[in-house]
């Protein structure tokens, strides 16, 4: 006779819905704002508040939902501001990463970049943004895992989350896939070629295209309002 279904304890409820919420709103399911009622998340997902509050709670420690006092949850939102020291906070840590990497790639890392950077090519001329982006990420991620620094990934990872969700506005600042692609091209030939600092400098370089764009947008708004 079969053994019984293990009966969810609280801690893996909670978990799940956490995991969950996480996944809709890095998705944009749950686009920045949008509220979040706890009776109404818990009706959805047939469970109690009690978890569903734990699971905001641990949401908004990862910096993806900001609570107010007699408001409730809301997905929270990156200001243009907050959007561009988020750019330069990444690149400062990638810049960091990929130095720490070189070291440490072999052959399969090699490979796998390469592998990536056909992906991306491939989901640009499919017109797959998602796609693309997938790749992508799994492109600066790789550096980031072969840094062996746990203290780099530990602030990379959620400032990454964040930063996703506004891929589309990343996508105009960069001016289509196309540039983004001879971007990676030329950092993956620098690592190939062991040349840490020509790496490291394309990556900055590459990371600041955004950023510029941003902060020529700011200087607007500032020489707009004085």
């Amino acid at each position: 006779m079969a053994a019984a279904a293990r009966p969810l304890n609280h801690d893996t409820l909670a978990e799940q819905v956490y995991q969950h919420l996480r996944h809709e709103i890095l998705g944009n399911t749950y686009p920045p704002g949008a509220a979040l009622p706890e009776k109404t998340l818990a009706d959805q997902l047939n469970v109690s508040r009690v978890p569903v509050r734990e699971a905001l709670h641990k949401l908004a420690a990862d910096g993806l939902v900001t609570l107010k006092p007699r408001q409730g949850a809301f997905v929270s939102s990156l200001s243009p501001q907050q959007f561009l020291d988020a750019y330069r906070v990444r690149e400062a840590l990638e810049d960091l990463a990929i130095k720490l990497a070189l070291p440490n790639l072999d052959a399969a890392d090699l490979e796998e970049l390469g592998r990536l950077q056909i992906a991306m090519r491939e989901h640009a001329a499919n017109d797959d943004a998602d796609g693309f982006f997938t790749a992508n990420r799994s492109f600066h991620a790789l550096f980031v895992e072969r840094s062996r620094n746990d203290y780099l990934k530990a602030i990379y990872y959620p400032l990454l989350d964040q930063m996703r969700r506004h891929l589309s506005s990343s996508l105009g600042l960069r001016g289509g896939l196309e540039r983004s692609i001879e971007e990676h091209q030329a950092i993956l030939g620098a690592v190939r070629a062991g040349d840490g600092d020509e790496a490291a400098r394309l990556l900055r370089e590459h990371i600041h295209v955004p950023q510029r764009a941003l902060e020529a947008t700011a200087s607007s708004r500032a020489a707009g309002g004085a």
